[in-house]
């Protein structure tokens, strides 16, 4: 993109912020119930926006923003949803044994990051993937735990890690 586009885009994009950012953070804080959620979602918004190669005119606004926003809070909401089940893990572990709370954000963000890597693969892939990987489960073991055949297992196996790779190579 040239200079002259990039700086187009950018007046677009901020033309856009004064225009919608308000009525945007009201339509995520109905959903958030937290005006700096809210605030924070609406500007990543914009943000993901001013990353992206600048588009033909947006004809809708409010239902392209909309659309940007929501996906930003499912991404919230999945991310809550891992912490929450990772921390609830934790809870029955021995305090001396349990990890730093450096090491339970490090964690998180592996969490995540698998989450999104596997985003779109089957739930018995995914389970596949996640036994092998995360509980060092066997073969055999995770077939009898999925109720699976042990070649379902295998080209689960494949299957997750041919995303892996593909994903490693973006």
């Amino acid at each position: 993109m040239s200079g002259a586009d990039q700086l187009l885009h950018h007046e677009h994009v901020g033309h856009l912020f004064r225009e919608h950012y308000p009525w945007l953070c009201a339509r995520l804080r109905i959903h958030l119930r937290c005006r700096a959620t809210a605030e924070d979602l609406a500007s990543e918004t914009f943000v993901q926006i001013l990353g992206a190669p600048p588009d033909e005119t947006i004809r809708e606004p409010r239902a392209f923003l909309g659309t940007i926003a929501r996906r930003l809070l499912f991404q919230t909401w999945r991310r809550r949803d891992l912490e929450r089940a990772y921390l609830e893990g934790l809870r029955g572990q021995d305090e001396t044994l349990a990890p730093s709370p450096e090491e339970q954000v490090q964690m998180i963000e592996a969490l995540v990051a698998i989450d999104r890597l596997l985003d779109g693969l089957p739930t018995k892939v995914k389970a596949t993937f996640l036994l092998s990987q995360v509980d060092g489960m066997s073969y055999p073991q995770i077939a009898v735990a999925l109720d699976i055949s042990q070649r379902s297992v295998s080209d689960y196996m494949a299957r997750a890690l041919k995303r892996c790779l593909l994903f490693s190579l973006k």
